[in-house]
């Protein structure tokens, strides 16, 4: 089991950055490894990813979201273990923080030695690295959901 914990800071306005984020089904365009991620419903998502070479499919549930401050989840089936949560701290009208911490439990033996390998952590730092490049690129959000999950 890793925890990996990685921030960046972005060009964009914190609601920005806040609402790009929020577009699930982007992050193949910035995620290392994410193949698809579809969107099915406001708190559900199923990811196809491969790392390592080896190919997984997992449900995430949204267990906690505040417009402009986080998003948190948890893996609910599949193989793959995890749970997190992105926040975004506003360090000027200009410029955002985005922090990542993350648990993650890897299952099967090639995801298990790209872990002891420190190769899961690496994704995610350049993961949020790419976000940085994405986002600031753009300019602008693609899109946005601005609703509330209370914590579950």
């Amino acid at each position: 089991m890793s925890t990996i914990t990685e921030s960046v800071d972005v060009e964009v306005p914190v609601r920005t950055a806040y609402n790009q984020w929020t577009q699930f089904e982007e992050f193949p365009h910035f995620m290392e490894g994410v193949e698809q991620v579809t969107q099915l419903d406001g708190r559900h998502n199923h990811w196809v990813m491969s790392v390592a070479g080896a190919r997984r499919e997992f449900d995430t549930e949204i267990v906690d979201q505040l417009p402009d401050e986080r998003v948190a989840w948890r893996t609910v089936s599949g193989e793959v273990k995890q749970e997190g949560v992105v926040t975004f701290e506003e360090l000027d009208d200009t410029r955002t923080r985005v922090h990542l911490a993350m648990i993650v439990d890897p299952a099967g033996m090639a995801e298990k030695a790209a872990d002891m390998a420190g190769i899961i952590d690496r994704l995610a730092k350049g993961d949020l690295r790419r976000f940085k490049q994405f986002i600031e690129e753009r300019g602008a959000e693609s899109g946005a959901w601005r609703g509330r999950i209370p914590p579950v």
